[in-house]
């Protein structure tokens, strides 16, 4: 059960991150091959460093299906970008894809940390790190500081959902239906946090 779910989310969050990182590049005006890398590097990043931290080889560097689903993003958010040009600017072209993809990566790294029998604080730190991964390496690619550090109510949705997956489990629940949970948990404290600009305190 969790090995299917694990797929699923781990497609959607390739597919998202990828559109993602292409429109941050079209963004940016860079060209085809920069959107490509850019794209890839988001979908890709956030899953190398969790497996690369569980001592296993890169899933994306073990199988031609990540990459591969990767391209297919970055194709997607061309096509969208050329049928929605007059409207890219809209925030949410960007936000909402994005808010799918930190939920399905979290949910991704929850399981890996469960199945590598890590701690309590390393599920937090294995999901996280996988949400939040891409966005960072993108940013960083393009100069910019990561928006996670700056920004937006956007890793304390990883880490709550995280808590969920691990309070479920805990309870009984099964890995699968935990990592639903975990899913839907980030995604909803993530579209409010959108939707109503939730912010952590600041220290000037």
């Amino acid at each position: 059960m969790s090995i299917d779910i694990w797929t699923f989310m781990n497609v959607i969050g390739l597919l998202a991150f990828a559109v993602v990182g292409s429109f941050k590049a079209i963004r940016e005006g860079l060209d085809l091959f920069g959107i490509t890398v850019l794209g890839t590097m988001t979908a890709l990043g956030g899953g190398i460093t969790r497996d690369l931290l569980v001592n296993t080889i890169p899933n994306a560097l073990r199988s031609v299906t990540d990459m591969s689903v990767a391209l297919v993003g970055v194709w997607l958010a061309i096509v969208l970008y050329r049928i929605f040009k007059g409207d890219f600017k809209n925030r949410y072209f960007i936000l909402i894809p994005d808010a799918i993809g930190l939920s399905a990566f979290t949910t991704t790294g929850a399981i890996i940390a469960y199945n590598a029998d890590v701690s309590f604080f390393g599920i937090v730190i294995l999901a996280t790190l996988t949400g939040i991964g891409g966005g960072v390496i993108s940013d960083v690619l393009l100069g910019k500081i990561p928006t996670v550090l700056r920004d937006d109510f956007y890793a304390s949705c990883s880490i709550i959902g995280a808590v969920a997956f691990y309070l479920s489990v805990q309870s009984g629940v099964s890995v699968g239906s935990s990592a639903f949970i975990c899913s839907v948990v980030v995604l909803m404290i993530r579209i409010l946090a959108i939707l109503y600009n939730w912010r952590l305190p600041r220290f000037s």
